[in-house]
């Protein structure tokens, strides 16, 4: 089972990795991780954009409905299905960003840590824990697999 205690191997240093590495790969993801953010932003527009231009239809029956055509005809012709920027719905948007900057971004991070981490994530963030955590409390235990680890089958229970 091995050393229960720390870390495991997949986010521990591998030799040979120095510290500035570590701060280095550990800002690169803390980079990524924004841009995760930024994205799912950028599908809430898209999303929030699409959801009020569906809302025009209706928009536009109650207008007609009321009697004002010309408001009607001008929220049909000048806002439903208008683009966001020129030549682009949101989801044109969203597509451009995904392929030139998203997923350059996740490869580019993807790679770093394989060349120079062995391909281990986030050890800038476990080490972050091991130097935080309280040994022996049964809540700041190393891993999910450790003995004594709340909700585990290491302690017979599951509460």
């Amino acid at each position: 089972m091995g050393d229960l205690q720390g870390p495991d191997n997949e986010h521990r240093r591998p030799p040979g990795v120095g510290d500035e590495t570590v701060e280095a790969l550990g800002s690169l993801s803390k980079a990524l991780e924004t841009i995760e953010r930024a994205r799912g932003h950028l599908y809430s527009f898209h999303q929030l954009t699409g959801t009020a231009d569906l809302e025009l239809d209706r928009t536009v029956a109650l207008l007609r409905s009321a009697g004002h055509e010309t408001w009607a005809d001008r929220v049909e012709t000048e806002i439903l299905g208008r683009n966001v920027i020129p030549g682009h719905w949101t989801f044109q948007i969203v597509e451009a960003y995904d392929a030139t900057y998203y997923q350059v971004f996740r490869q580019l991070e993807h790679e770093a840590v394989q060349q120079l981490a062995e391909g281990r994530d986030h050890l800038y963030e476990a080490e972050m824990k091991e130097a935080r955590r309280t040994r022996d409390h049964p809540d700041h235990t190393a891993r999910p697999d450790a003995p004594d680890t709340p909700g585990t089958a290491a302690t017979g229970s599951f509460d």
